[in-house]
């Protein structure tokens, strides 16, 4: 970042806002405080679209489905809470099932999931989904390897009808860098207010790193159709990697008013980072 002060900066930096987090961190810079001023100012306009998106889904009965997958701690839950942190709640749902109970398990693998998908005018926001089998389940022996095969052999057709029935279907991939991700674990781990998150399945994440990657191929090589596309996100920087999930999320959908002058579209590249 340049060392040049505009007056545009500097109105930013003796605003409330700004004076507040220098108050709260002595060890703050100047150019994160204009970093983080940015992206909570970027962050409120996003949001203020997100509105109008809702209004247009409700008003006509459109049923959203975005799904959130990506490794363990790579951002998906705060990204949907950005997301949804101004929405109409009775609108939407965020989805984030627990392990199948015993009458789950002796169900159709998708059937739980069947019955989360949006009424008409709601969208609902999946904190994983049924592409745990994919991956999580294989990689963690939680699945044999004849339910992964029946699961990837069926998975397409599942939202080909998904679509047809007018679903809009949106899939996101959070990708993180090994070190990034055992950072992050350390924070957890080390946080009063975090360290609930950190699961058994957690403690191996780092140690099953590679076996996680070789599904995740296996899984971008098969379901990544034209029909319901992987959106990568690349993660690694938190603000980012939720600037540029809402902004894909405008740009998708039809919504109406748009403020094209809002959304600065970022291509979102395929080129994985882990």
């Amino acid at each position: 970042m340049s060392n040049t002060i505009t007056p545009k900066d500097l109105k930013k930096l003796n605003s409330k806002k700004g004076i507040v987090q220098f108050l709260l961190d002595e060890n703050i810079t100047v150019s994160k405080v204009l970093r983080n001023l940015n992206y909570e100012s970027r962050l409120k306009s996003l949001q203020e679209e997100l509105i109008k998106l809702q209004h247009w889904a409700e008003e006509n009965k459109e049923k959203i489905v975005i799904i959130f997958e990506g490794r363990d701690a790579a951002g998906k839950g705060g990204a949907i809470r950005r997301i949804t942190e101004h929405l109409n709640p009775r609108e939407f749902k965020v989805v984030a099932l627990p392990k199948p109970t015993a009458q789950e398990k002796g169900q159709w693998y998708f059937q739980r999931y069947i019955a989360k998908l949006p009424r008409e005018g709601e969208i609902v926001f999946f904190d994983r989904s049924w592409y745990n089998r994919a991956i999580v389940e294989p990689v963690n022996e939680f699945c044999t390897k004849e339910e992964y095969r029946i699961f990837m052999n069926q998975v397409n057709q599942f939202e080909n009808m998904l679509t047809e029935s007018g679903i809009r279907l949106i899939k996101f991939y959070f990708s993180i860098s090994k070190d990034e991700q055992e950072r992050r674990f350390e924070d957890i781990k080390t946080s009063p207010l975090k360290k609930w998150k950190y699961s058994p399945v957690d403690q191996k994440a780092i140690e099953l790193w590679d076996n996680y990657t070789d599904y995740k191929k296996k899984m971008f090589k098969k379901t990544n159709t034209k029909t319901a596309p992987w959106v990568i996100i690349k993660a690694n920087k938190k603000t980012k990697a939720r600037v540029e999930t809402i902004e894909h999320l405008l740009n998708t959908l039809p919504y109406k008013p748009k403020d094209e002058s809002v959304i600065e579209h970022i291509a979102v590249e395929e080129k994985e980072i882990d």
